[in-house]
Protein backbone atom coordinates (compact mmCIF):
# COMPACT_ATOMS: atom_id res chain seq x y z
CA UNK A 1 0.00 0.00 0.00
CA UNK A 2 1.00 3.35 -0.54
CA UNK A 3 1.41 6.14 1.64
CA UNK A 4 -1.01 7.62 0.04
CA UNK A 5 -3.23 5.06 0.66
CA UNK A 6 -2.15 4.80 4.46
CA UNK A 7 -2.91 7.92 4.86
CA UNK A 8 -6.01 8.97 7.35
CA UNK A 9 -8.30 11.81 5.78
CA UNK A 10 -9.71 14.47 8.16
CA UNK A 11 -13.45 15.37 7.63
CA UNK A 12 -14.98 18.68 7.05
CA UNK A 13 -16.74 20.67 9.80
CA UNK A 14 -20.10 20.50 9.23
CA UNK A 15 -21.77 24.26 9.14
CA UNK A 16 -25.00 24.67 10.81
CA UNK A 17 -27.52 25.39 8.36
CA UNK A 18 -28.97 28.96 9.73
CA UNK A 19 -32.49 29.70 9.22
CA UNK A 20 -33.31 32.54 6.64
CA UNK A 21 -33.87 36.50 7.94
CA UNK A 22 -37.57 37.21 8.19
CA UNK A 23 -38.44 40.51 8.78
CA UNK A 24 -41.93 42.07 9.16
CA UNK A 25 -43.40 43.97 6.33
CA UNK A 26 -45.88 45.78 6.66
CA UNK A 27 -48.63 43.23 5.37
CA UNK A 28 -47.08 40.88 8.45
CA UNK A 29 -46.84 43.36 11.28
CA UNK A 30 -51.00 44.32 10.39
CA UNK A 31 -51.53 40.71 11.18
CA UNK A 32 -49.60 40.51 14.97
CA UNK A 33 -51.18 44.09 15.59
CA UNK A 34 -53.70 44.21 18.40
CA UNK A 35 -57.61 45.51 17.44
CA UNK A 36 -56.72 48.53 18.64
CA UNK A 37 -54.03 48.93 17.39
CA UNK A 38 -55.08 48.48 13.84
CA UNK A 39 -57.98 50.85 14.46
CA UNK A 40 -55.07 53.35 15.46
CA UNK A 41 -53.28 52.97 12.40
CA UNK A 42 -55.95 53.12 10.08
CA UNK A 43 -56.95 56.70 12.11
CA UNK A 44 -53.65 57.89 12.04
CA UNK A 45 -53.57 57.12 7.87
CA UNK A 46 -56.13 59.44 7.16
CA UNK A 47 -55.14 62.67 6.50
CA UNK A 48 -58.39 64.72 7.81
CA UNK A 49 -58.91 62.91 10.94
CA UNK A 50 -55.36 63.97 11.95
CA UNK A 51 -56.43 67.54 10.77
CA UNK A 52 -59.57 67.15 13.04
CA UNK A 53 -57.55 66.01 16.34
CA UNK A 54 -54.60 68.71 15.15
CA UNK A 55 -57.61 71.58 15.70
CA UNK A 56 -58.89 69.74 18.45
CA UNK A 57 -55.86 70.09 20.50
CA UNK A 58 -55.20 73.81 19.45
CA UNK A 59 -58.92 74.20 20.89
CA UNK A 60 -58.06 72.61 24.06
CA UNK A 61 -54.97 74.50 24.38
CA UNK A 62 -56.76 77.64 23.99
CA UNK A 63 -59.57 76.77 26.03
CA UNK A 64 -57.84 75.38 29.10
CA UNK A 65 -54.44 76.37 29.11
CA UNK A 66 -55.38 80.06 27.77
CA UNK A 67 -57.00 81.68 30.59
CA UNK A 68 -54.23 80.42 32.97
CA UNK A 69 -51.21 82.52 30.87
CA UNK A 70 -53.86 85.70 30.42
CA UNK A 71 -52.66 88.34 32.03
CA UNK A 72 -56.45 89.53 32.34
CA UNK A 73 -59.11 88.02 34.14
CA UNK A 74 -62.73 86.85 32.60
CA UNK A 75 -64.82 90.00 34.06
CA UNK A 76 -61.67 92.42 33.94
CA UNK A 77 -63.48 96.01 33.10
CA UNK A 78 -60.90 98.18 31.21
CA UNK A 79 -61.66 101.75 31.05
CA UNK A 80 -59.90 105.12 29.38
CA UNK A 81 -59.71 108.51 29.97
CA UNK A 82 -60.99 110.87 27.18
CA UNK A 83 -61.29 114.95 26.71
CA UNK A 84 -64.76 116.01 25.72
CA UNK A 85 -66.36 119.30 25.85
CA UNK A 86 -68.96 118.71 28.47
CA UNK A 87 -71.88 120.92 29.21
CA UNK A 88 -71.08 122.83 32.30
CA UNK A 89 -73.82 125.26 32.49
CA UNK A 90 -76.94 126.78 30.72
CA UNK A 91 -78.74 129.92 29.72
CA UNK A 92 -81.49 130.94 28.41
CA UNK A 93 -83.54 134.56 27.86
CA UNK A 94 -86.08 135.08 30.93
CA UNK A 95 -89.49 135.62 29.16
CA UNK A 96 -91.10 134.63 32.86
CA UNK A 97 -91.82 136.90 35.30
CA UNK A 98 -90.36 136.34 38.60
CA UNK A 99 -92.30 137.20 42.21
CA UNK A 100 -91.04 138.58 45.08
CA UNK A 101 -93.60 139.05 47.84
CA UNK A 102 -94.00 142.17 50.19
CA UNK A 103 -92.98 141.02 54.25
CA UNK A 104 -96.48 139.99 55.25
CA UNK A 105 -98.23 139.78 52.48
CA UNK A 106 -99.30 136.20 50.00
CA UNK A 107 -99.66 136.37 46.53
CA UNK A 108 -100.12 132.53 45.56
CA UNK A 109 -100.45 130.58 42.49
CA UNK A 110 -104.11 131.88 42.24
CA UNK A 111 -103.69 135.24 42.57
CA UNK A 112 -100.35 135.34 39.89
CA UNK A 113 -102.39 133.23 37.68
CA UNK A 114 -105.40 135.54 37.23
CA UNK A 115 -103.00 138.95 37.42
CA UNK A 116 -101.27 137.27 33.95
CA UNK A 117 -105.21 137.03 32.93
CA UNK A 118 -105.66 140.45 33.61
CA UNK A 119 -102.34 141.70 32.21
CA UNK A 120 -103.06 139.46 28.75
CA UNK A 121 -106.48 141.18 28.33
CA UNK A 122 -104.93 144.71 29.31
CA UNK A 123 -107.35 145.06 32.73
CA UNK A 124 -105.89 146.89 35.46
CA UNK A 125 -107.69 145.21 37.92
CA UNK A 126 -108.63 141.64 39.01
CA UNK A 127 -109.45 139.56 41.77
CA UNK A 128 -108.33 136.24 43.66
CA UNK A 129 -110.41 134.51 46.18
CA UNK A 130 -112.54 137.16 46.89
CA UNK A 131 -109.99 140.39 47.45
CA UNK A 132 -109.25 142.92 44.99
CA UNK A 133 -105.60 143.38 42.93
CA UNK A 134 -104.24 146.12 40.51
CA UNK A 135 -100.60 146.61 38.92
CA UNK A 136 -98.81 149.47 37.98
CA UNK A 137 -96.15 149.21 35.29
CA UNK A 138 -92.80 149.93 37.28
CA UNK A 139 -90.46 149.79 34.34
CA UNK A 140 -90.34 147.76 31.00
CA UNK A 141 -90.57 144.13 31.86
CA UNK A 142 -91.05 144.92 35.80
CA UNK A 143 -94.92 145.61 37.77
CA UNK A 144 -95.64 146.24 41.04
CA UNK A 145 -99.00 144.47 42.16
CA UNK A 146 -101.56 146.35 44.72
CA UNK A 147 -103.77 144.87 46.65
CA UNK A 148 -107.05 147.02 46.98
CA UNK A 149 -108.73 147.66 50.07
CA UNK A 150 -112.42 149.02 49.56
CA UNK A 151 -113.10 152.16 51.80
CA UNK A 152 -116.46 152.70 49.86
CA UNK A 153 -119.08 151.90 47.57
CA UNK A 154 -120.60 154.06 45.20
CA UNK A 155 -124.62 153.70 45.60
CA UNK A 156 -126.79 156.05 42.91
CA UNK A 157 -124.48 158.79 42.89
CA UNK A 158 -123.99 158.50 47.07
CA UNK A 159 -121.09 156.84 48.53
CA UNK A 160 -121.73 154.37 51.04
CA UNK A 161 -118.72 153.53 53.67
CA UNK A 162 -117.59 150.00 53.67
CA UNK A 163 -118.01 147.86 56.72
CA UNK A 164 -115.82 149.24 59.73
CA UNK A 165 -114.32 152.31 57.42
CA UNK A 166 -115.28 155.65 57.51
CA UNK A 167 -114.96 158.04 54.62
CA UNK A 168 -112.60 160.98 54.82
CA UNK A 169 -114.09 164.51 54.51
CA UNK A 170 -113.38 165.72 50.94
CA UNK A 171 -113.16 161.91 49.71
CA UNK A 172 -116.45 162.04 47.93
CA UNK A 173 -115.56 165.36 46.27
CA UNK A 174 -112.35 163.95 44.85
CA UNK A 175 -114.35 160.67 43.80
CA UNK A 176 -116.43 162.21 41.45
CA UNK A 177 -113.96 164.88 39.69
CA UNK A 178 -112.44 161.95 38.75
CA UNK A 179 -115.55 160.14 37.67
CA UNK A 180 -116.71 162.81 35.84
CA UNK A 181 -112.48 163.01 34.19
CA UNK A 182 -112.79 159.43 33.45
CA UNK A 183 -109.99 158.26 35.48
CA UNK A 184 -109.63 154.69 37.51
CA UNK A 185 -107.10 156.00 39.95
CA UNK A 186 -106.81 159.50 41.87
CA UNK A 187 -105.03 160.84 44.48
CA UNK A 188 -106.34 162.67 47.99
CA UNK A 189 -104.30 163.40 50.92
CA UNK A 190 -101.30 161.64 49.86
CA UNK A 191 -102.84 158.75 48.83
CA UNK A 192 -103.66 156.86 45.78
CA UNK A 193 -107.26 155.85 45.53
CA UNK A 194 -108.76 153.04 42.67
CA UNK A 195 -112.13 153.35 41.24
CA UNK A 196 -113.21 149.43 40.44
CA UNK A 197 -115.97 148.25 38.65
CA UNK A 198 -117.60 144.84 39.27
CA UNK A 199 -120.47 144.32 37.43
CA UNK A 200 -123.28 147.08 38.32
CA UNK A 201 -121.18 148.31 41.29
CA UNK A 202 -118.36 150.62 41.56
CA UNK A 203 -116.05 150.82 44.90
CA UNK A 204 -113.39 153.50 45.64
CA UNK A 205 -110.55 151.30 47.32
CA UNK A 206 -106.84 152.55 48.78
CA UNK A 207 -103.85 150.27 47.49
CA UNK A 208 -100.90 148.53 48.99
CA UNK A 209 -98.11 146.90 48.19
CA UNK A 210 -98.26 142.90 47.96
CA UNK A 211 -95.79 142.00 45.53
CA UNK A 212 -93.28 142.79 42.04
CA UNK A 213 -93.34 141.10 39.22
CA UNK A 214 -89.98 141.68 36.87
CA UNK A 215 -88.76 139.40 33.82
CA UNK A 216 -84.97 141.11 35.40
CA UNK A 217 -82.64 138.34 37.23
CA UNK A 218 -80.83 139.85 40.04
CA UNK A 219 -77.79 137.60 41.66
CA UNK A 220 -76.19 138.84 44.88
CA UNK A 221 -72.17 138.34 44.60
CA UNK A 222 -72.30 136.98 48.03
CA UNK A 223 -74.83 134.18 49.49
CA UNK A 224 -74.85 136.40 52.84
CA UNK A 225 -76.44 139.49 50.54
CA UNK A 226 -79.25 137.11 48.95
CA UNK A 227 -81.80 137.79 51.55
CA UNK A 228 -81.59 141.53 51.10
CA UNK A 229 -81.21 141.62 47.34
CA UNK A 230 -84.74 139.17 47.28
CA UNK A 231 -86.30 141.66 49.43
CA UNK A 232 -89.42 143.85 48.40
CA UNK A 233 -88.24 147.05 49.20
CA UNK A 234 -84.70 146.55 47.40
CA UNK A 235 -86.10 145.17 44.74
CA UNK A 236 -88.83 147.76 44.48
CA UNK A 237 -86.32 151.02 44.82
CA UNK A 238 -83.64 149.38 42.36
CA UNK A 239 -86.30 148.73 39.86
CA UNK A 240 -87.32 152.12 40.24
CA UNK A 241 -83.75 153.84 40.18
CA UNK A 242 -83.29 151.74 37.42
CA UNK A 243 -86.20 152.99 35.36
CA UNK A 244 -85.35 156.62 35.33
CA UNK A 245 -81.94 155.72 34.73
CA UNK A 246 -80.46 156.98 38.37
CA UNK A 247 -77.11 156.14 39.44
CA UNK A 248 -78.06 156.08 42.99
CA UNK A 249 -80.94 154.61 45.58
CA UNK A 250 -81.51 154.09 48.91
CA UNK A 251 -82.72 151.06 51.08
CA UNK A 252 -83.37 151.27 54.66
CA UNK A 253 -81.07 153.88 54.76
CA UNK A 254 -78.69 152.30 53.28
CA UNK A 255 -77.27 154.03 49.72
CA UNK A 256 -76.03 152.04 47.18
CA UNK A 257 -74.81 152.99 42.92
CA UNK A 258 -75.62 151.66 39.63
CA UNK A 259 -73.17 151.12 36.95
CA UNK A 260 -75.01 150.30 33.17
CA UNK A 261 -73.18 148.58 30.69
CA UNK A 262 -74.38 146.97 28.00
CA UNK A 263 -78.05 144.69 28.80
CA UNK A 264 -75.79 144.65 32.03
CA UNK A 265 -76.71 146.23 35.44
CA UNK A 266 -74.10 146.12 38.23
CA UNK A 267 -75.64 147.88 41.97
CA UNK A 268 -72.29 148.18 44.16
CA UNK A 269 -72.24 149.43 47.69
CA UNK A 270 -70.78 152.92 48.79
CA UNK A 271 -67.09 151.67 49.12
CA UNK A 272 -67.17 150.78 45.38
CA UNK A 273 -68.05 146.45 46.10
CA UNK A 274 -69.96 144.63 43.73
CA UNK A 275 -73.20 143.73 45.38
CA UNK A 276 -75.68 142.36 43.19
CA UNK A 277 -76.21 141.97 38.97
CA UNK A 278 -79.31 142.81 37.39
CA UNK A 279 -79.77 141.07 33.84
CA UNK A 280 -82.34 139.34 31.81
CA UNK A 281 -80.09 136.37 31.09
CA UNK A 282 -80.67 133.40 33.66
CA UNK A 283 -77.12 131.85 33.78
CA UNK A 284 -77.73 128.18 35.62
CA UNK A 285 -75.76 125.31 36.43
CA UNK A 286 -76.50 121.82 34.88
CA UNK A 287 -75.04 119.97 37.91
CA UNK A 288 -77.51 121.75 41.11
CA UNK A 289 -74.31 120.82 43.56
CA UNK A 290 -72.19 123.39 41.58
CA UNK A 291 -72.43 127.00 42.51
CA UNK A 292 -71.59 129.56 39.85
CA UNK A 293 -70.16 132.77 41.02
CA UNK A 294 -71.48 136.23 39.76
CA UNK A 295 -68.31 136.90 37.70
CA UNK A 296 -68.81 133.51 35.88
CA UNK A 297 -72.17 134.66 34.94
CA UNK A 298 -71.69 138.22 34.14
CA UNK A 299 -68.65 136.62 31.80
CA UNK A 300 -71.24 134.32 30.05
CA UNK A 301 -74.00 137.16 29.63
CA UNK A 302 -71.54 139.40 27.62
CA UNK A 303 -70.52 136.48 25.76
CA UNK A 304 -74.01 136.03 25.06
CA UNK A 305 -75.51 139.96 24.46
CA UNK A 306 -71.96 140.34 22.43
CA UNK A 307 -73.01 136.91 20.02
CA UNK A 308 -69.75 135.24 21.11
CA UNK A 309 -68.43 131.53 21.47
CA UNK A 310 -66.02 131.55 24.06
CA UNK A 311 -64.66 132.98 27.36
CA UNK A 312 -62.14 132.10 30.16
CA UNK A 313 -62.80 132.02 33.81
CA UNK A 314 -60.16 130.78 36.39
CA UNK A 315 -57.87 129.71 34.08
CA UNK A 316 -60.55 127.21 32.10
CA UNK A 317 -62.05 127.68 28.41
CA UNK A 318 -65.68 128.02 28.16
CA UNK A 319 -67.95 127.44 24.79
CA UNK A 320 -70.95 128.65 24.73
CA UNK A 321 -73.25 126.94 21.83
CA UNK A 322 -76.71 128.16 20.79
CA UNK A 323 -79.31 126.42 20.17
CA UNK A 324 -82.89 127.69 19.33
CA UNK A 325 -83.58 130.09 22.34
CA UNK A 326 -81.14 128.11 24.88
CA UNK A 327 -77.52 128.72 24.86
CA UNK A 328 -75.08 125.47 26.53
CA UNK A 329 -71.85 126.57 28.22
CA UNK A 330 -69.28 123.57 27.66
CA UNK A 331 -65.89 123.14 28.84
CA UNK A 332 -63.37 120.58 28.68
CA UNK A 333 -63.93 117.56 30.93
CA UNK A 334 -61.57 114.89 31.48
CA UNK A 335 -63.69 111.70 31.88
CA UNK A 336 -63.47 108.02 32.89
CA UNK A 337 -65.32 105.73 30.38
CA UNK A 338 -65.36 102.09 29.24
CA UNK A 339 -63.26 101.19 26.70
CA UNK A 340 -66.64 99.31 24.93
CA UNK A 341 -65.95 98.30 21.41
CA UNK A 342 -62.10 99.04 21.34
CA UNK A 343 -60.95 97.98 18.23
CA UNK A 344 -57.60 95.32 18.23
CA UNK A 345 -54.51 96.95 19.62
CA UNK A 346 -51.17 95.81 21.68
CA UNK A 347 -53.24 95.37 24.24
CA UNK A 348 -55.98 93.46 23.09
CA UNK A 349 -55.53 91.23 20.02
CA UNK A 350 -59.21 90.77 19.24
CA UNK A 351 -60.10 94.45 21.04
CA UNK A 352 -62.80 94.93 23.68
CA UNK A 353 -66.90 93.70 23.84
CA UNK A 354 -69.49 95.85 24.90
CA UNK A 355 -68.60 95.82 28.33
CA UNK A 356 -65.25 96.69 28.15
CA UNK A 357 -63.43 93.67 28.90
CA UNK A 358 -60.96 92.07 26.71
CA UNK A 359 -62.02 89.85 24.21
CA UNK A 360 -59.18 87.41 23.88
CA UNK A 361 -59.72 86.17 27.17
CA UNK A 362 -63.81 86.65 26.91
CA UNK A 363 -63.01 83.80 24.24
CA UNK A 364 -60.69 81.52 26.24
CA UNK A 365 -63.59 81.04 29.02
CA UNK A 366 -66.11 80.90 26.51
CA UNK A 367 -64.27 77.89 24.85
CA UNK A 368 -64.41 76.15 28.22
CA UNK A 369 -68.28 76.26 28.99
CA UNK A 370 -68.64 75.72 24.87
CA UNK A 371 -66.75 72.31 25.40
CA UNK A 372 -67.44 71.69 28.74
CA UNK A 373 -71.58 71.60 27.90
CA UNK A 374 -70.92 69.47 25.07
CA UNK A 375 -68.93 67.09 26.79
CA UNK A 376 -71.00 66.72 29.59
CA UNK A 377 -74.29 66.71 27.73
CA UNK A 378 -72.95 64.11 25.27
CA UNK A 379 -71.60 62.08 28.49
CA UNK A 380 -75.29 61.96 30.02
CA UNK A 381 -77.24 61.12 26.64
CA UNK A 382 -74.62 58.11 26.36
CA UNK A 383 -75.40 57.15 30.16
CA UNK A 384 -78.41 57.08 29.77
CA UNK A 385 -79.05 55.91 26.34
CA UNK A 386 -76.82 53.12 26.74
CA UNK A 387 -78.50 51.77 30.25
CA UNK A 388 -82.24 52.19 28.78
CA UNK A 389 -81.21 50.64 25.62
CA UNK A 390 -78.89 47.69 26.89
CA UNK A 391 -81.89 46.99 29.45
CA UNK A 392 -84.03 46.96 26.39
CA UNK A 393 -82.42 45.15 24.10
CA UNK A 394 -81.19 42.42 26.14
CA UNK A 395 -85.01 41.55 27.79
CA UNK A 396 -86.66 42.31 24.68
CA UNK A 397 -90.29 41.31 25.18
CA UNK A 398 -92.44 43.36 27.73
CA UNK A 399 -89.92 44.90 29.30
CA UNK A 400 -88.76 46.39 25.49
CA UNK A 401 -92.00 47.35 24.43
CA UNK A 402 -92.00 49.35 27.78
CA UNK A 403 -89.07 51.10 27.55
CA UNK A 404 -89.54 51.90 23.64
CA UNK A 405 -93.03 53.42 24.63
CA UNK A 406 -91.22 55.33 26.98
CA UNK A 407 -88.74 56.23 24.29
CA UNK A 408 -91.44 57.33 21.77
CA UNK A 409 -93.08 59.36 24.81
CA UNK A 410 -89.45 61.55 25.05
CA UNK A 411 -89.21 61.88 21.25
CA UNK A 412 -93.04 63.63 20.93
CA UNK A 413 -91.82 65.88 23.62
CA UNK A 414 -91.15 69.43 21.04
CA UNK A 415 -87.12 69.88 22.05
CA UNK A 416 -86.48 73.35 21.05
CA UNK A 417 -89.77 74.78 22.39
CA UNK A 418 -89.02 72.95 26.21
CA UNK A 419 -85.37 74.31 26.05
CA UNK A 420 -87.07 77.53 25.04
CA UNK A 421 -89.31 77.67 28.46
CA UNK A 422 -86.93 76.66 30.80
CA UNK A 423 -84.47 79.94 29.76
CA UNK A 424 -87.42 81.89 29.96
CA UNK A 425 -88.64 80.52 33.79
CA UNK A 426 -85.05 80.27 34.39
CA UNK A 427 -84.69 84.03 32.92
CA UNK A 428 -87.68 84.98 35.39
CA UNK A 429 -86.57 83.12 38.62
CA UNK A 430 -83.33 85.32 38.10
CA UNK A 431 -81.18 81.61 38.37
CA UNK A 432 -77.11 82.73 39.14
CA UNK A 433 -74.99 81.91 35.62
CA UNK A 434 -73.45 78.92 37.11
CA UNK A 435 -76.35 77.23 38.69
CA UNK A 436 -78.30 78.15 35.09
CA UNK A 437 -74.50 76.48 33.61
CA UNK A 438 -75.70 73.31 35.62
CA UNK A 439 -79.25 73.13 35.14
CA UNK A 440 -78.81 73.79 31.04
CA UNK A 441 -76.13 70.84 30.52
CA UNK A 442 -78.92 68.69 32.18
CA UNK A 443 -81.91 69.52 30.59
CA UNK A 444 -79.80 69.14 27.31
CA UNK A 445 -78.50 65.95 28.45
CA UNK A 446 -81.87 64.73 29.63
CA UNK A 447 -83.87 65.36 26.41
CA UNK A 448 -81.38 64.14 24.08
CA UNK A 449 -80.69 60.71 24.88
CA UNK A 450 -83.43 58.30 23.34
CA UNK A 451 -81.20 58.22 19.56
CA UNK A 452 -78.48 56.36 21.39
CA UNK A 453 -80.84 53.93 23.57
CA UNK A 454 -82.43 52.80 19.94
CA UNK A 455 -78.96 52.74 18.52
CA UNK A 456 -77.42 50.35 21.51
CA UNK A 457 -80.81 48.54 22.09
CA UNK A 458 -80.47 47.53 17.76
CA UNK A 459 -76.57 46.45 18.49
CA UNK A 460 -77.90 44.33 21.03
CA UNK A 461 -80.72 42.46 19.85
CA UNK A 462 -78.01 41.37 17.18
CA UNK A 463 -75.76 40.32 19.49
CA UNK A 464 -77.00 38.48 21.91
CA UNK A 465 -77.55 35.73 19.59
CA UNK A 466 -73.46 35.35 19.17
CA UNK A 467 -71.68 32.44 20.12
CA UNK A 468 -69.49 34.14 23.00
CA UNK A 469 -73.35 34.66 24.92
CA UNK A 470 -73.87 31.60 24.52
CA UNK A 471 -70.88 30.99 26.38
CA UNK A 472 -71.67 33.52 29.81
CA UNK A 473 -75.31 31.17 29.79
CA UNK A 474 -73.05 28.43 30.53
CA UNK A 475 -70.55 30.04 32.76
CA UNK A 476 -73.79 31.19 35.14
CA UNK A 477 -72.95 34.91 35.40
CA UNK A 478 -75.12 37.72 36.75
CA UNK A 479 -77.27 39.60 34.31
CA UNK A 480 -75.87 43.19 34.46
CA UNK A 481 -72.13 41.73 34.34
CA UNK A 482 -73.55 40.16 30.61
CA UNK A 483 -74.76 43.23 29.94
CA UNK A 484 -72.21 45.94 30.55
CA UNK A 485 -69.00 43.60 30.49
CA UNK A 486 -69.31 41.78 27.26
CA UNK A 487 -72.46 43.36 25.42
CA UNK A 488 -72.09 46.99 25.82
CA UNK A 489 -68.19 47.33 25.15
CA UNK A 490 -68.98 45.49 21.94
CA UNK A 491 -71.39 48.67 21.08
CA UNK A 492 -68.65 51.34 22.37
CA UNK A 493 -66.70 51.46 19.17
CA UNK A 494 -69.80 53.12 17.54
CA UNK A 495 -70.78 54.42 20.97
CA UNK A 496 -67.68 56.76 20.41
CA UNK A 497 -68.37 57.58 16.84
CA UNK A 498 -71.79 58.45 17.43
CA UNK A 499 -70.03 60.86 20.38
CA UNK A 500 -67.56 62.51 18.48
CA UNK A 501 -70.47 63.13 16.03
CA UNK A 502 -72.97 64.61 18.40
CA UNK A 503 -70.41 66.90 20.30
CA UNK A 504 -70.38 69.26 17.58
CA UNK A 505 -74.07 69.51 17.21
CA UNK A 506 -74.53 70.19 21.31
CA UNK A 507 -71.57 72.94 20.74
CA UNK A 508 -73.84 74.82 17.60
CA UNK A 509 -77.19 74.31 19.83
CA UNK A 510 -75.13 76.13 23.06
CA UNK A 511 -74.19 78.90 20.69
CA UNK A 512 -77.44 78.99 19.38
CA UNK A 513 -79.36 78.96 22.40
CA UNK A 514 -76.64 81.80 23.40
CA UNK A 515 -76.98 84.06 20.50
CA UNK A 516 -80.81 83.73 21.29
CA UNK A 517 -80.08 85.08 25.21
CA UNK A 518 -81.32 82.04 26.73
CA UNK A 519 -78.09 80.07 27.65
CA UNK A 520 -75.02 81.40 29.33
CA UNK A 521 -75.71 84.52 31.19
CA UNK A 522 -73.38 87.37 32.19
CA UNK A 523 -70.97 87.43 33.53
CA UNK A 524 -70.25 83.76 32.30
CA UNK A 525 -69.14 83.77 28.54
CA UNK A 526 -69.67 80.93 25.63
CA UNK A 527 -69.36 81.39 22.03
CA UNK A 528 -72.91 82.02 21.46
CA UNK A 529 -73.11 84.35 24.43
CA UNK A 530 -70.48 86.56 23.05
CA UNK A 531 -71.86 86.33 19.21
CA UNK A 532 -74.75 87.76 20.54
CA UNK A 533 -73.49 91.11 21.07
CA UNK A 534 -73.71 91.27 17.24
CA UNK A 535 -77.59 90.87 17.08
CA UNK A 536 -77.30 94.65 17.03
CA UNK A 537 -76.95 95.56 13.13
CA UNK A 538 -75.19 98.54 13.58
CA UNK A 539 -72.13 96.50 15.98
CA UNK A 540 -72.21 93.57 13.36
CA UNK A 541 -71.45 95.51 10.53
CA UNK A 542 -68.96 97.82 12.22
CA UNK A 543 -67.27 95.74 14.99
CA UNK A 544 -66.23 92.72 13.20
CA UNK A 545 -64.36 91.62 15.96
CA UNK A 546 -67.25 90.77 18.11
CA UNK A 547 -68.39 88.07 16.09
CA UNK A 548 -66.02 86.96 13.85
CA UNK A 549 -63.40 85.79 15.92
CA UNK A 550 -66.34 83.54 18.36
CA UNK A 551 -67.85 81.95 14.91
CA UNK A 552 -64.57 80.74 13.58
CA UNK A 553 -63.84 79.04 16.54
CA UNK A 554 -66.96 77.37 16.76
CA UNK A 555 -66.54 76.58 13.10
CA UNK A 556 -63.08 74.75 13.83
CA UNK A 557 -64.59 73.14 16.42
CA UNK A 558 -67.25 71.56 14.82
CA UNK A 559 -65.21 71.09 12.07
CA UNK A 560 -62.63 69.02 13.98
CA UNK A 561 -65.38 66.93 15.77
CA UNK A 562 -66.81 65.62 12.42
CA UNK A 563 -63.41 65.09 10.93
CA UNK A 564 -62.73 62.94 14.00
CA UNK A 565 -65.55 60.91 13.84
CA UNK A 566 -65.51 60.54 9.99
CA UNK A 567 -61.83 59.32 10.65
CA UNK A 568 -62.90 56.81 13.75
CA UNK A 569 -65.74 55.32 11.79
CA UNK A 570 -63.59 54.40 9.08
CA UNK A 571 -61.32 52.78 11.48
CA UNK A 572 -63.43 50.99 13.09
CA UNK A 573 -65.36 50.01 9.77
CA UNK A 574 -63.15 49.77 7.09
CA UNK A 575 -65.48 48.41 4.65
CA UNK A 576 -67.68 51.81 4.56
CA UNK A 577 -64.84 53.81 3.34
CA UNK A 578 -64.77 51.45 0.21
Amino acid sequence: MSDLDNTTKTPEPIQPVRAPQLALDDQRRIKVLSPGMLVAKRFFRNKLALIGLVILVLMFIFSFLGPVLSPYTQTQVFYTENELDKDYAGAIINTELRYVVADGQEFGALARANFLLAFGKQQPTFTASNVGYSYVEEAEGSYRILQLETVAEDLLGQLIPASGKTIPEGLEEAYFDAKAARESVFEFNDKTYHITTQGRKTFISTEQNVAIASLSIFDAYNAQDSSVVDSFAFRYASTAAIRDNETQFEVNGKPYTIEYDEGITTIKTPDGKDFAEVSNIIVNPLDQREFLPVEFKTLAREVINERGSTFTFDGIEYKVVRVNTNYYIKRATTSVVIKMFDFPSPQHPVGTDNNGMDQMTRLMYGGRVSLMVGFVVVLLEIVIGVIIGGISGYFSGNVDTALMRFVDLFNSIPYFPMIIIFGSVMDTLEVSPMARLFILMAILGLMGWTGIARLVRGQILSLREQDFMVATEATGIRTSRKIFRHLVPNVMPLLIVIATGSLGGVIIFEATLGFLGLGIKYPLASWGSIINIASDPFVMTTYWFIWLPAGMLILLTVLGFNFVGDGLRDAYDPKMKR
